[in-house]
């Protein structure tokens, strides 16, 4: 097995990793405020997460690399102060593949929460438990199938991004180069025994995947353990 496939392979799984990790963690704060706030024009707020859903990744790509580009405010600011660029890096698309798989682990932990009885989150109230406590002690426990399933549709989501990394980070070997820009630019290039095997990576990875969010699904309620 050469370097250059394993390096692939590994840039691959380190972006799936690291936007899973930052979505788990900005995900449940967002989840929550979607079903429990009161404010009005949430819908507008929850639309506006889904809007990768029904994008194309060019477009969201290509905003996202005006943005970044040293020439515009951001590119420039975070060129200055923190000496980090982010047109044709792994943290322009890291950043990039957080925005674009928003809605696969936002979605899954609002649909699990929703499906809770509110008696849960009283219960816990009029047991004098603070906000932070019920979520973390109480709803989250309930929701694990919830919560796996968002975990394993974004990492595989992440493995098969293709436009939004094509636009933010082109393809630069051992930055910006993933698994699925390999398998274009070994087509490309009439190197089809190469692309194959990027190609049966992504396969075998993501039906392996989606064989475990079946399994966690099956037959499972989210509070049933409760």
């Amino acid at each position: 097995m050469d370097f250059l496939f394993v390096e692939t392979i590994w840039l691959s799984i380190k972006l799936a990793v690291l936007t899973t990790a930052f979505l788990l963690v900005i995900s449940v704060p967002i989840s929550y405020f979607l079903v429990y706030s009161k404010i009005r024009f949430k819908s507008i707020l929850h639309a506006l997460i889904s809007m990768p859903l029904v994008l194309p990744p060019s477009v969201l790509g290509f905003y996202l690399l005006i943005a970044f580009s040293p020439t515009n405010w951001l590119g420039e600011m975070m060129a200055r102060y923190f000496n980090l660029h982010l047109a044709f890096s792994f943290a322009g698309i890291l950043i990039g593949s957080i925005i674009y798989n928003l809605p696969f682990m936002v979605n899954a932990l609002y649909n699990g929460l929703v499906s809770l009885p509110n008696s849960l989150r009283q219960a816990s109230y009029t047991l004098g438990k603070s906000a932070m406590t019920t979520l973390f002690k109480v709803l989250l426990p309930n929701i694990k199938s919830a919560i796996l399933t968002g975990i394993c549709l974004t990492f595989a989501h992440t493995l098969g991004e293709f436009g939004i990394i094509l636009m933010i980070g082109g393809n630069i070997q051992g930055q910006t180069r993933v698994a699925s820009i390999a398998v274009y630019d070994e087509v490309q290039a009439l190197n089809f025994e190469a692309a194959n095997r990027y190609a049966l990576f992504l396969f075998g990875l993501s039906f392996i995947i989606l064989v475990m969010v079946h399994s966690i699904n099956k037959n499972n309620s989210t509070w049933k353990n409760f």
